[in-house]
């Protein structure tokens, strides 16, 4: 039943889509102030140049942008593959394809910034040179976690669990299969798993180096994607490399040209990142 409706949902024009986006907004911003105190608090510490004025109007925007993406995904599940492939175009993807042109593959550093669910339709580009997979972390409803692989895999692409990555990766190698695989980099580590941190908008955050040493484990290359939100409901995909031997690199080194080419990122559009997650409540000590 949920499918069938959200399927009929996705059906409906953009234009559609969007005004139904910009009347949600009043609800969710105004009325049941979903996280507002979490948003706010996240600007407001990430950006203290900003005055109030400032802040709020990023914070708006964000707003605007969080439903907008919640509309976007949602049409997944119906949108032709042509029609994908004209509003999210993939920039610079030769150079892409030029790492998995004799059997290497490539990870893709991904944040949570402009629409990451849309990166999905890489596979249209790629294939069949390569498997395009994208990581996730497993969601508690069953139901949410087949309906989300649903939406993320109907181009193509392969979904596969955080903890099932090295696995997927051993087992690829040893058939020769080109991979393209995208994590989403910027997620919090466990308490118990930060070990090392780094200076992140503002804050002195522990973050997740498992991308970094499955790139020097298998050899893989390494780019940035970096999200261009052209006009809404369009977006540019632009792979950025970040080193031509990231096996030479010190321990860290990627992680750290990562974060700094995201941070760049949100501060040229701060209200295109997830604000809405308490993404700095580990924000405390030093590198380890």
């Amino acid at each position: 039943m949920l499918l069938w409706l959200l399927k009929s949902f996705s059906r409906l024009p953009f234009c559609v889509l969007y005004m139904i986006s910009d009347i949600m907004f009043f609800s969710l911003y105004h009325l049941v102030r979903y996280r507002r105190k979490v948003v706010r608090r996240n600007l407001t510490e990430c950006f203290p140049e900003k005055i109030p004025a400032e802040v709020k109007k990023i914070e708006k925007g964000f707003y605007h942008f969080l439903i907008d993406l919640t509309v976007e995904t949602c049409k997944l599940l119906t949108i032709s593959p042509d029609e994908m492939q004209r509003r999210a175009k993939f920039v610079n993807i030769d150079k892409a394809k030029e790492l998995i042109a004799d059997g290497g593959s490539l990870a893709v550093f991904i944040g949570h910034h402009g629409n990451w669910e849309w990166i999905t339709s890489a596979a249209l580009w790629f294939a069949p040179q390569a498997e395009t997979v994208q990581i996730y972390h497993k969601l508690s409803s069953p139901l949410m976690n087949a309906l989300i692989g649903q939406l993320r895999e109907r181009f193509g692409g392969i979904s596969v669990e955080m903890r099932d990555t090295a696995r997927f990766a051993a087992a690829a190698a040893q058939e020769n299969r080109s991979l393209v695989i995208g994590f989403i980099a910027d997620q919090s580590p466990r308490k118990r798993m930060a070990k090392y941190y780094i200076n992140f908008l503002n804050h002195n955050v522990p973050v997740l180096t498992g991308t970094e040493k499955l790139v020097k484990h298998f050899g893989y290359g390494a780019m940035f994607l970096r999200v261009r939100r052209v006009k809404r409901g369009y977006y540019e995909y632009e792979f950025v490399p970040m080193a031509d031997e990231p096996r030479a690199l010190p321990d860290f080194e990627l992680t750290n040209i990562y974060f700094k080419l995201l941070e760049q990122e949100v501060r040229e559009r701060p209200e295109l990142y997830l604000w809405s997650h308490n993404r700095f409540r580990l924000a405390t000590g030093g590198n380890k």
